[in-house]
């Protein structure tokens, strides 16, 4: 029988099943007709975001840019999809983080599980919400436009046997201290949820969740 190897990256998968309508309705925001977005969101993908009481889509990954050693020219950006709460005040976060927060709606991120080369989803969930919001920054980069991504905090005890991190999850009371509250305020919501997950393992390959292209986009980094 093979073991499940531990994930020390954040997990680069979520998913929003939530309408639309209800969506806009929940956060209480209003809407431009109705922005093109997936259903399951993977690394460059296009996701809902809540800013400036807004529902917008943007790309989920700041774009960074690796230069090639061999050449020394720059190479086509990756996508940095999460952001260490612990490390928010690397420049290439910190203007971010202090004046563009914003508000994820997500229904259920997952992780993967298993051996390597034959791991799957496990998806995490709050029970009894079909959606909640996850801490966010964005940026209007030249790269790609419109992006964000997610902060993260230490993972939550249910999830120890596969990550060692897990996504900032805000209370419904914080959000407007997040996105509008002072950097110290917002800095002080980044921490584990301390109530318990609905935890959904499912036989879905994991390897099956993005493209080939989306594939050469990814990147996790300690920044």
């Amino acid at each position: 029988m093979g073991h499940t190897e531990r994930n020390f990256a954040i997990c680069n998968l979520y998913r929003l099943t939530t309408p639309f309508d209800a969506v806009a309705a929940l956060f209480g925001v209003k809407t431009k007709g109705r922005p093109n977005h997936s259903e399951i969101v993977s690394p460059t993908g296009s996701g809902l975001v809540v800013v400036k009481d807004e529902v917008r889509a943007m790309h989920w990954g700041f774009p960074r840019v690796v230069v090639s050693h061999m050449s020394g020219e720059a190479l086509k950006p990756k996508a940095v999809t999460n952001t260490r709460s612990d490390r928010i005040g690397s420049p290439f976060w910190l203007k971010s983080f202090k004046s563009r927060r914003c508000l994820v709606p997500v229904s259920a991120w997952a992780e993967a599980a298993g051996e390597r080369g034959r791991m799957t989803r496990t998806w995490f969930s709050l029970p009894d919400q079909s959606a909640f919001a996850i801490a966010g920054i964005w940026l209007n980069s030249p790269e790609w436009g419109h992006v964000f991504s997610m902060l993260t905090v230490e993972g939550h005890a249910q999830m120890d046997a596969l990550n060692d991190r897990m996504p900032v999850i805000l209370r419904q009371e914080d959000w407007r201290t997040w996105t509008d509250g002072s950097p110290t305020a917002a800095h002080a919501l980044c921490r584990t949820w301390r109530a318990s997950l609905m935890v959904t393992p499912t036989d879905q390959t994991w390897s099956d969740r993005i493209s080939p292209a989306a594939a050469q986009t990814q990147l996790s980094l300690p920044l």
